[in-house]
């Protein structure tokens, strides 16, 4: 039985969300190497020693803050969500639904979690740079793990090139990212999805060729 946490033990979890959240604000509109403790500290109206008794230093909250806007990707791909949740070609096309309409709604209903995750993580160092790198490689690999059950159930075509598919489906959804930091107005994720998915279903073979 989990034991419920004291009041202080909450305020103390209070204020740590608040900072890692309040680093991620400084970190997307100032940028990392621009942003100071002393930046995220004002922002919360809190001192230096407060940030301290959570973190080591700016270097360490970015670690954090990189954790919890991937577990909101992850969250997207829940349970009813899991590669072998599919069994049938229908269900395929109502999950790959349910994670269009999911994904790109974090990227583009926040944009700063993009800016964050492409641009202001691979400036730090080799180590952040190589844990987005990792990210790129597990999102591959678990695009892959979605296209290979599709085989083995039969609802996906037989000789299809899972892996080079995977890499070409998640380079379609990196590419709609940047797009939405770019764009002047709010990008339109039904069309977008819609595009995505005809050419993940349909191809994009003229149908009398």
């Amino acid at each position: 039985m989990t034991k419920a946490m004291t009041r202080a033990e909450r305020k103390k979890a209070e204020l740590r969300r608040e900072i890692i959240d309040a680093s991620f604000e400084c970190f997307a509109e100032r940028g990392y190497h621009a942003t100071g403790i002393a930046d995220i500290a004002t922002t919360l109206g809190i001192g230096h020693g407060t940030f301290y008794r959570y973190f080591e230093n700016k270097r360490d909250i970015i670690d954090h803050v990189i954790d919890d806007l991937i577990a909101k990707i992850i969250s997207a791909l829940a349970v009813e969500n899991a590669p072998d949740a599919a069994n049938t070609l229908d269900e395929y096309r109502a999950q790959v639904g349910r994670i269009a309409e999911a994904l790109p709604r974090i990227f583009f209903d926040d944009p700063r979690i993009p800016r964050v995750l492409l641009f202001e993580t691979t400036g730090v160092d080799a180590d952040l740079t190589g844990r987005m790198l990792d990210l790129l490689d597990q999102s591959a690999s678990l695009t892959a793990a979605y296209l290979h059950h599709g085989v083995e159930c039969g609802y996906l075509r037989a000789d299809l090139d899972v892996d080079n598919t995977a890499q070409a489906v998640n380079g379609m959804m990196l590419a709609s990212a940047i797009q939405g930091l770019r764009a002047d107005s709010s990008v339109d994720c039904t069309t977008l999805n819609q595009a995505i998915s005809r050419l993940m279903f349909d191809g994009i073979r003229a149908e009398n060729a």
